[in-house]
């Protein structure tokens, strides 16, 4: 199996706190990864590794692919959206990491820019500031900047939290066009049934609980030990979440019914066995 990212005993500490506990893993190259967990489990941060944003405080961790070739798409929450930036702007930041020795934009740059607002479906609003923006809007802004930056790699940190359903389809919908460009997805996800149409998983409890196949990863079993019992609600082979920290709200996107089917008696695979 070719990987695109591989960790051996990674723990990644801020201060005294421990945001990632120590993890061995492997991702495979190509196809979406989908990382899923409860809040504060850090997923965040295992993106902020694989991104190089933060080092390990032990342990290793190894990206293929280089530094300029990894496209990170943050939440749009996580971004100051008062920013005195048009929907232009933004997406042109994305190619900043490949601009000539001049720091100007060349016919490349421009036809790239141009490219990712027309898949976002963002031209229409490219003069509008962020502020103006509806959370859908700002969220197919950052995607688009992303796409606009040469990648071979694309990490997308919840990129289908409060949004529309249009928005999250178009997302979807780029996703899976990514990969079959040859590109790898890997994405953090707080939706169950996002995560079991994914390739492959990575369940996280501040560390790596289980990693392989979706159908192997989501065993009820490994969902008790990630989420707690307490979160966890098992009605007629469906598994529910009640994650406060993610509550649909009202004209918000919910992908599917946010179920999914488990067998209770799947072993873990790939799991954490200390």
């Amino acid at each position: 199996m070719k990987t695109v990212v591989e960790a051996s005993g990674l723990k990644v500490v801020y201060g005294r706190t421990v945001a990632l506990d120590s993890s061995d893993f492997a991702i495979p190259a190509g196809g979406v990864t989908a990382v899923i967990g409860p809040n504060g489990s850090g997923k965040s941060t295992l993106l902020n590794a694989i991104a190089g944003l933060v080092g390990p405080t032990a342990g290793s961790i190894e990206v293929d692919a280089e530094p300029s070739r990894i496209s990170y798409v943050m939440q749009a929450t996580k971004v100051n959206d008062n920013l005195p930036v048009t929907v232009g702007e933004v997406v042109a930041m994305g190619r900043y990491a490949s601009l000539g020795s001049y720091g100007r934009t060349r016919a490349v740059d421009r036809a790239a820019i141009a490219e990712a607002m027309e898949r976002m479906e963002i031209n229409p609003i490219a003069g509008r500031h962020l502020h103006d923006l509806s959370g859908g809007q700002r969220q197919r802004v950052f995607v688009a900047q992303g796409l606009a930056q040469d990648h071979d790699l694309l990490l997308l940190d919840e990129p289908m939290t409060g949004i529309d359903i249009t928005t999250a389809q178009a997302i979807d919908d780029v996703i899976h066009a990514e990969t079959d460009e040859g590109c790898s997805v890997i994405m953090t996800t707080h939706d169950l049934s996002e995560a079991r149409t994914a390739h492959f998983v990575l369940l996280l409890a501040g560390k790596v609980v289980a990693w392989g196949e979706p159908a192997e990863v989501l065993s009820e079993q490994n969902l008790v030990a990630a989420y707690g019992q307490s979160l966890l609600h098992v009605e007629k082979g469906n598994v529910f979440l009640d994650d406060p920290a993610h509550s649909p709200a009202a004209g918000r996107h919910q992908h599917r019914d946010r179920s999914i089917h488990t067998e209770s008696d799947r072993s873990q695979v790939h799991g954490d066995q200390g």
